[in-house]
C-alpha cells in the first residue's frame, strides 16, 4: 500500500464532454468518481477527493473543497491541499483518467528525491500534469498562480525542479473529455474485466 496520499481531482468543468464527467457511471458504479475511488483506496492508505461541492456525490468519502468562486481549473485544488492536509508530498490524478494502474503509481513514488518539486508522467503524447507526485515546495506558486488567475500547470512544472517519467503505454493514460472517449472507454473496462 502506497502511503503517500492521493488526490483524486474531480471539480472540473467538462466542457468538452457536454456533461459533469465525474457523475458519468462507469465500471459498475453509479459516477465515475466512486469507481476512481473505489479503486484507488486499494492502492493509497489515504485518498482524498478534490471538489467544488460535496453535495453532487451521494458516497461516503473525505473531500477537499475548493474556496468558493474559485475558477474551474487545478490550481485552487492544490493550493487547498497542501493548506489543509500539511502533507509534504501528494500524488494527484484527474478523474477522468481510469486506467492508470499501481505500477504508475509506485514509480512517481519511486522516482520521487527531496530535492524534486515534482515527478510528472510523460508518455510519447506529452506530459500527464494531472498524474503527477507534487512536493509542498510549490504551495507558494501556487498561491501566486491562483491569486492571478494563471492555470498553466506546464508552465508551472518547466519552471520547477520537475523530473519527467517516461511511460511507454499511451492508453493507460487516456482521458476521457469527449462523448466518443467515454463510450470507448466503457468498452475497454469491459474488455479489460472479462
Amino acid at each position: 500500500m502506497i502511503t503517500t496520499p492521493c488526490i483524486l481531482f474531480a471539480g472540473g468543468k467538462s466542457s468538452r464532454m457536454g456533461e459533469d464527467k465525474s457523475l458519468l457511471p462507469f465500471g459498475g458504479c453509479p459516477t465515475l468518481t466512486e469507481f476512481q475511488y473505489n479503486r484507488l483506496i486499494t492502492i493509497f492508505s489515504h485518498v482524498y477527493i478534490s471538489a467544488k461541492s460535496r453535495d453532487k456525490f451521494n458516497f461516503d468519502a473525505p473531500f477537499i473543497l475548493d474556496p468558493p468562486n474559485a475558477d474551474y481549473a487545478p490550481t485552487a485544488g492544490f493550493v487547498t491541499i497542501f493548506r489543509e492536509l500539511k502533507e509534504e508530498r501528494v500524488i494527484v490524478l484527474s478523474v477522468d483518467t481510469p486506467f492508470v494502474d499501481e505500477r504508475v503509481f509506485q514509480a512517481l513514488v519511486d522516482a520521487d528525491t527531496e530535492n524534486l518539486d515534482a515527478v510528472i508522467a510523460r508518455t510519447s503524447e506529452g506530459s500527464h500534469p494531472m498524474c503527477g507526485l507534487y512536493h509542498r515546495s510549490l504551495l507558494g506558486e501556487f498561491e501566486r498562480m491562483l491569486a492571478e488567475g494563471d492555470h498553466r500547470l506546464g508552465k508551472l512544472l518547466a519552471a520547477s525542479n520537475t523530473l519527467y517519467l517516461d511511460f511507454n503505454n499511451d492508453e493507460l493514460f487516456a482521458n476521457l473529455n469527449h462523448p466518443h472517449e467515454y463510450e470507448e472507454a466503457k468498452v475497454r473496462f469491459n474488455a479489460l474485466i472479462k
